[in-house]
């Protein structure tokens, strides 16, 4: 072979084997490309995996949590254990009378006509049974008790007209009258279960945290709009049962609604009792509408017009009054319109500042 085809062949040679470094470095490149995205892929996937994962072992967990607390919510003492047939009769007809009341003593009722055609079911749910409902939990074992409201002492023949006179907007019954005897038998009885002097688990309304802002009626009437008035109408006024007698829907305004003398018409107890309980089928584990939400709808039903009542011997200490308390006096510099919207965390600070202050100097 001579010189030139020598040289030739080298020159193809080395073409051959530049060609196979460049094809192998193509592929390394290449390969570690893929092997970069699919183990990049694969550890976001199991991250993912794990995320998910993570989040049903916490759902799962506050699941548990709920579930325990739940257990030791106050259930009522059960009325078909009463042996005594007298007793069991008049438990019984206390307990229609709380989720019927219209019926008995409203505008039609066919005992006396004495209130404004609620149901005292209409704020204390299932009878005053449910849980966070208003209910009668610790109503028993907590009176007589001294209440601030009239800086008395009161019993419970005390209590069940103060519902009837404000939220009921009516007269008060007789303490010797077969209806108040049966009402108060049977929140006696529901209430036997629990240690005189001690709360029951999930009793009356929930607390709900203070806003940093105020409570606001306008954003409240289009979540009104939204979540409440297929109820209660948009105006308000309820629905009334094809009877006449009482309200399928209660109303929320106008004269046949509580008056502003009702724990109710005080916004945190209205909040409260909404949070947990509106709209219907809402409950402590399945609430519908969020903390602010209560807060804005409840300054929205409490801004509509409602029967009046004279409180001028309501609060005798007006320092005792609640911070939420819409009308004045008070014992401290903020307004009417603070008192009822808020935001309420100034007004606190500056009672328990208060409240050290005095104690301080009764030391």
């Amino acid at each position: 072979m001579n010189s030139e085809k020598q040289t030739i062949v080298q020159f193809k040679s080395l073409i051959k084997r530049l060609i196979y470094l460049f094809t192998t470095i193509i592929f390394l490149v290449i390969s570690l490309f893929v092997v970069l995205f699919f183990n990049s892929s694969i550890t976001s996937w199991f991250q993912k995996s794990d995320t998910n994962t993570d989040s049903l072992y916490i759902d799962a967990e506050k699941k548990v949590i709920l579930q325990n607390e739940m257990a030791k919510f106050w259930k009522p003492a059960d009325i078909s254990l009463i042996t005594d047939a007298t007793l069991k009769q008049e438990v019984e007809y206390g307990k229609d009378l709380i989720a019927h009341t219209a019926k008995y003593l409203g505008p039609n009722g066919n005992v006396k006509q004495i209130s404004n055609g609620m149901n005292c079911n209409n704020c204390h749910l299932d009878a005053g049974t449910k849980p966070w409902g208003n209910n009668y939990g610790s109503v028993y074992s907590m009176y007589p008790k001294m209440r601030a409201r009239s800086g008395q002492v009161e019993d419970l023949y005390k209590r069940v007209n103060d519902c009837i006179e404000r939220s009921l907007n009516g007269q008060p019954l007789k303490k010797d009258e077969k209806e108040m005897k049966a009402i108060i038998a049977y929140i006696e009885y529901i209430g036997s279960n629990v240690p005189k002097g001690k709360e029951a688990n999930a009793s009356g309304i929930y607390d709900l945290e203070y806003l940093d802002r105020a409570a606001n009626p306008v954003k409240g009437k289009a979540l009104y709009d939204a979540k409440c008035a297929s109820c209660h109408q948009t105006d308000g006024q309820g629905i009334l049962a094809t009877d006449k007698k009482e309200y399928t829907y209660p109303p929320l305004s106008g004269k046949n609604s509580y008056n502003s003398g009702a724990g109710l018409f005080r916004i945190s107890r209205f909040a409260g009792y909404i949070k947990y309980n509106m709209p219907l089928g809402s409950t402590y584990e399945n609430p519908q509408l969020s903390d602010e939400e209560s807060w804005d709808i409840a300054a929205y039903i409490e801004n509509l017009d409602r029967p009046s009542k004279d409180l001028s011997q309501d609060w005798p200490n007006i320092s005792k009054k609640p911070i939420d308390h819409p009308f004045g006096p008070f014992s401290d510099k903020f307004s009417e319109v603070q008192h009822k919207f808020g935001p309420f965390k100034p007004i606190k600070d500056e009672k328990t500042k208060n409240e050290k202050n005095n104690l301080k100097t009764q030391l």
